[in-house]
């Protein structure tokens, strides 16, 4: 048994009580778990200072001084202040405890010599250090040299007396018992060497107890390179293997389908990087290997003309496709769009969804089996267990981040051989997220918007001007068009002082009353949903009040001007997705963030950033750099493992390429995964996946 794998009961100091505190706040088990509790943060510890030479501004510091005496203030029933007064011949300073009186009395003896850490604060004409990090001057060789770690804990760990010094003295321990001989490598040595790093058990000391920033930096990018690396070798290797095991249909033919669409139906030229998204999808679709395929596009970008043309060939080929959406509203969109793109075709749609009942969903389960329709489009109710495809040759996922992963690969099971898959998403994302994220899939990207297409306006609008915003949206009413007002609650909470949904549609119905003002939530019966939305489609209502609900599938092309009121309350790409709502048609149209007037300095960069550009990946590259990839959208449904220890998406995205392009050199180099050279490898990568639950490929 491996030195890491000893449970963590038996390193001195942590004791049974120590043990189920560890395994139920941090899941630290074994003494590999314990090595591998990074600390957040370092504390220069290098240098002494002396009283004389302190100052009030000073963060942080260390003195060695002895007590001189002890004095007690009491501060109520049953509390005091101990005060010690201590000197170091250069001059007199003052530590502070508020309570603690047996455990400092016990502790700390007059006439003692201490090493003394904590911020400096002027208290009545003196130097202070209230409740400061104390050893002994005698028993500080680790304290008085290079960097002191600083630890993440829980309430009920400080309570179990394992607080960030407590869990300094385990690691300290623990480190203490590792070497080069009980501590085997984890990378080949070519690679070591190649990039410069140092060895790992260098690197698990140097990361606890390093003396210099420069130990810190060596220490860090040795693990974090490590940590990347074998996330995108699995994500490599899983996709290798994938496309060994799985043959795809090979769509040789571009048909009737297709071709009569593209001469007579098609409503617009196709953009330079849709013809581009199209040969790589058409090269995929003729290879005969399983297409499996990111196509990301901003809002209006024309995803779903790419999805089509695809679908089309598949129907030329003698297959049936089908477009899975999250939602109703979105699925019948897609719906209603693809019916208006094929009028006057041969080609064959249908809606299947939760309300889909009766003698037109049995129809509709008939003809799927029998081979007579050709494309399905519908919710999770197309991967039911009685929905049943005659030839289903290629599935489109749209915005997939909202399906879990066993729903996705349900979809596999409806043919003997997996579908070719496209996957779609409006919400764009990061390439070094994306190729932790989506790294087993081959990426294609729609940058540009259809002709005609203006960029949508955006400002910034406080609360307290009302009047100024109502005469901005009257504006665009009076020429004919429509508005959105977006709120981030239904209903008045006793909780929040928001905006919310009911209190907005009273206000703009007395703002506007010679217009029509409809409104939508989550919480209303469907029926009653699709009746707004088509009374607003239909422009019989002039403004709609909302909530999120309209962030995807809606598509109204009259409407130019979207207000989010207290927009300081979404995140960038729900703000950006929200937006995408309008400027969809060829009129200018405007976006209005509402917010109160104080604002923290975070809120305010994103509101900057959308006021600046209307680029989705500029705004995704924020976000992740505002909120990290843990708390993304979809990142949870992933399915690809995310608990990075020390690596950072967000920040170390040179890491990221750095470490897949490695472990494609390594996949290209032994694509059966079996060579002898790369045994270490495939060996630390088994140790790796029996503690995290992998489900191979994305879709």
């Amino acid at each position: 048994m491996s030195i890491l794998d000893q449970d963590i009961k038996y390193l001195p100091g942590v004791g049974p009580r120590r043990t189920q505190i560890l395994a139920a706040e941090l899941n630290i088990r074994t003494w590999g778990d314990l090595l591998e509790y990074y600390p957040y943060k370092y504390v220069d510890r290098s240098k002494i200072y002396s009283i004389g030479e302190l100052e009030g501004t000073m963060p942080f510091v260390q003195i060695r001084a002895k007590i001189l005496s002890f004095e007690e203030f009491a501060m109520g029933a049953r509390r005091k202040r101990i005060v010690a007064h201590v000197s170091d011949g250069t001059g007199v300073a003052d530590i502070v405890w508020w309570n603690g009186g047996k455990y400092v009395y016990k502790s700390y003896k007059q006439g003692g010599e201490y090493i003394i850490f904590g911020r400096p604060a002027v208290y009545g004409g003196r130097y202070q250090f209230a409740n400061p990090d104390i050893e002994k001057a005698d028993a500080a060789d680790l304290v008085v040299k290079g960097m002191q770690p600083y630890y993440v804990t829980t309430e009920k760990m400080k309570k179990a007396g394992l607080m960030s010094r407590q869990m300094e003295r385990l690691t300290q321990a623990l480190v203490g018992k590792i070497s080069a001989a009980n501590l085997p490598e984890t990378l080949p040595q070519p690679v070591i060497a190649r990039l410069h790093l140092i060895g790992r058990t260098d690197a698990l000391r140097l990361i606890h107890y390093p003396q210099s920033p420069r130990d810190i930096q060596d220490a860090q990018l040795r693990l974090k390179f490590e940590e990347l690396f074998y996330v995108q070798l699995n994500i490599l290797r899983s996709a290798a293997c994938h496309r060994r095991q799985f043959r795809g249909f090979v769509f040789k033919r571009v048909g009737e389908a297709f071709n009569t669409f593209y001469r007579d139906c098609l409503p617009f030229t196709l953009t330079d990087a849709q013809k581009k998204v199209m040969r790589e999808i058409r090269g995929d679709l003729g290879s005969g290997r399983q297409m499996n395929r990111l196509l990301q596009g901003d809002v209006g970008s024309g995803k779903t003309l790419v999805a089509l043309m695809s679908m089309l060939i598949a129907i030329d080929n003698g297959f049936q496709a089908c477009m899975m959406a999250p939602t109703e509203i979105l699925a019948a969109q897609h719906y209603a769009t693809l019916k208006e793109f094929l009028a006057g075709t041969n080609v064959s749609v249908e809606l299947l969804t939760g309300s889909v009942k009766g003698k037109r969903r049995e129809d509709v389960l008939r003809r799927l089996a029998s081979g007579t329709l050709n494309i399905l489009v519908g919710t999770h109710a197309i991967i039911e267990e009685p929905v049943t495809f005659l030839r289903l040759g290629i599935a489109i996922i749209d915005e997939q981040h909202r399906f879990g992963v066993a729903q996705r690969a349900k979809l596999w099971a409806k043919n003997d051989n997996p579908p070719h898959i496209l996957v779609m998403t409006a919400t764009p994302i990061p390439r070094t997220l994306a190729m932790t994220l989506y790294g087993d899939l081959d990426v294609s990207v729609i940058d540009s918007l259809p002709p005609g297409r203006k960029p949508v306006t955006t400002v910034h609008c406080f609360d307290n001007r009302t009047a100024a915003l109502f005469q901005r949206i009257r504006r665009e009413l009076q020429l004919g068009r429509q508005a959105y007002a977006v709120f981030p609650l239904i209903k008045e909470s006793e909780k929040s002082d928001l905006k919310n949904l009911e209190a907005g549609y009273e206000m703009l119905r007395e703002a506007f009353p010679e217009y029509k003002v409809g409104k939508v939530h989550g919480q209303m019966k469907s029926a009653d949903k699709d009746r707004q939305m088509a009374l607003f489609a239909n422009a019989q209502t002039q403004i709609l009040v909302s909530t999120t609900v309209i962030e995807v599938g809606v598509n109204i092309p009259n409407a130019s001007v979207m207000v989010i009121f207290d927009a300081q309350r979404f995140g960038l790409s729900q703000l950006h997705q929200l937006r995408g709502r309008v400027g969809r048609g060829s009129d200018q149209s405007y976006c209005i963030l509402v917010t109160p007037a104080e604002l923290t300095k975070e809120t305010r960069t994103r509101i900057d950033i959308m006021c600046e550009t209307n680029d989705g990946f500029r705004i995704a590259e924020a976000d992740l750099k505002l909120r990290g990839p843990g708390n993304l959208e979809g990142t949870q449904q992933s399915g690809i493992a995310f608990d990075l220890k020390i690596a950072n998406i967000a920040t170390d995205g040179q890491l990221v390429e750095l470490a897949r392009n490695e472990a494609q050199a390594v996949i290209d180099a032994d694509p059966d995964c079996c060579s002898t050279d790369n045994q270490l490898l495939w060996n630390r990568l088994r140790e790796l996946q029996k503690t995290n639950i992998n489900w191979g490929t994305i879709s």
